[in-house]
């Protein structure tokens, strides 16, 4: 089924009884070509560009749990190009390319709205710092403003000016990007991965992987043995887990990153606004609900939800922002488990074990990269050669001392 307005016309006008299921709910195969572990953003992504794109078949998305119940549906919705390292920002642009298309690509609304990304400035070096990496935005085919005070004051008028702890001095502006329906992203690929004959196999948790001398034969799972041709994970906070049966040890950690929602308010967010002084970033959904977040929980964990010092610490940091917000109150949070890499920067890679691919350790990056990253795990599976946006993320970087420091933060997970 086409979704369209004239569909829509006929549906209300018949009394909505001819829409069908998204996508199928097979039973899964003995066997298939390709079998994807994951069933949130980046797995979808891939099945999709898999089949597609690269017109790959015999296909299967296995979930543990449901679509849309892991970290594609536990985020702050933002989608972004705004980084420094040649590393990144090639691949992140391609993200945002694809993200600009994305609903006419799936037949399906995601509400991509690029509404912009404002991050404020509140020092002198840190001035020096965007405006660096502005330049770098540009070189890569990204767009960039550097705003003065004024230009802010102009832009957000409801900010924290005068008398302030951290002054604002300006910001730097990136104007396409903006926020996507999070869980309509995870909809519309799998909608999309089946229309492509990708089978979705819901509730089948992989338990261990069948390997013969050194290459990879199929999955064990919750609903039985799956032979596979080859096995791409894409499990994000869960990585280590699934890999282990694999014996492999990855240079990852698992966080909980929390985020929050206020009550709906009256429009009162242009964009999506970051703080420079903290670790603070808040938009506005079209409800009206204040969306935000901020650091990781500081322990490893496995868990969907956080503790109360980072819920402090983040309506501390908004508070500061933009006192005005002080008498709205929290209607809910939650949590992502987060796989964070030594550098901060993601693994997409294939592995000594002939067969099986890894996608894996974006750590605040993973919602953004969801398009791009399911692209270049498509080109790798389909090709056994990494795409040309993702030639640095490979499992040797560590080894040979080519990380990709986008924080500058060093190799301690909770400090990017």
């Amino acid at each position: 089924m086409t979704y369209s307005g004239f569909r829509l016309i006929k549906e209300a006008l018949t009394g909505h009884k001819g829409w069908k299921a998204a996508w199928r709910d097979p039973e899964p195969q003995p066997h298939y070509d390709f079998v994807i572990v994951g069933g949130g953003g980046h797995g979808l992504a891939t099945a999709h560009y898999l089949a597609k794109v690269y017109r790959k078949s015999s296909i299967a998305v296995l979930e543990k749990g449901w679509i849309g119940g892991g970290n594609v549906g536990r985020n702050t919705t933002i989608i972004r190009a705004n980084y420094l390292l040649p590393g990144n920002e090639p691949f992140y642009e391609h993200s945002l390319r694809l993200w600009e298309g994305l609903e006419q690509d799936l037949n399906y609304n995601a509400m991509v709205s690029q509404r912009g990304i404002m991050n404020l400035i509140h020092t002198d070096a840190q001035r020096d710092a965007f405006r660096r990496r502005g330049n770098s935005m540009i070189l890569h085919g990204s767009d960039a403003e550097l705003l003065d005070r004024e230009e802010v004051r102009r832009e957000a008028p409801f900010l924290n000016f005068d008398h302030v702890r951290f002054p604002i001095k300006g910001a730097l502006m990136h104007r396409r990007g903006g926020t996507v329906r999070h869980d309509a992203v995870a909809w519309g690929y799998a909608r999309s991965a089946d229309r492509h004959g990708v089978d979705i196999v819901q509730n089948c948790e992989v338990t261990g992987f069948r390997i013969e001398n050194g290459k990879m034969r199929g999955v064990e799972t919750s609903r039985g043995y799956i032979g596979a041709g080859k096995v791409g994970v894409a499990v994000a906070g869960s990585s280590s887990k699934v890999m282990s049966y694999a014996g492999m040890r990855l240079p990852i950690e698992s966080h909980v990153l929390q985020a929050f929602v206020s009550e709906g308010l009256k429009p009162v967010l242009p964009g999506v606004i970051t703080f420079g002084a903290g670790h603070f970033y808040v938009s506005q959904s079209d409800k009206g609900g204040l969306v935000f977040g901020g650091d990781i929980d500081g322990y490893n964990s496995y868990a969907q939800r956080g503790n109360l010092p980072v819920v402090e610490d983040v309506c501390e940091g908004g508070m500061a922002l933009m006192p005005m917000i002080g008498r709205a109150r929290l209607l809910r949070m939650w949590g992502g488990i987060m796989d964070m890499s030594m550098d901060g920067s993601p693994i997409i890679d294939r592995t000594p074990v002939d067969g099986l691919y890894f996608n894996g350790g974006w750590c605040y990056g993973g919602f953004k990269a969801t398009p791009a990253s399911g692209m270049v795990f498509a080109h790798l599976l389909a090709n056994d050669r990494p795409h040309d946006t993702a030639t640095a993320y490979r499992f040797d970087r560590f080894e040979k001392g080519l990380m990709i420091d986008e924080r500058g933060a060093g190799a301690q997970p909770n400090l990017h």
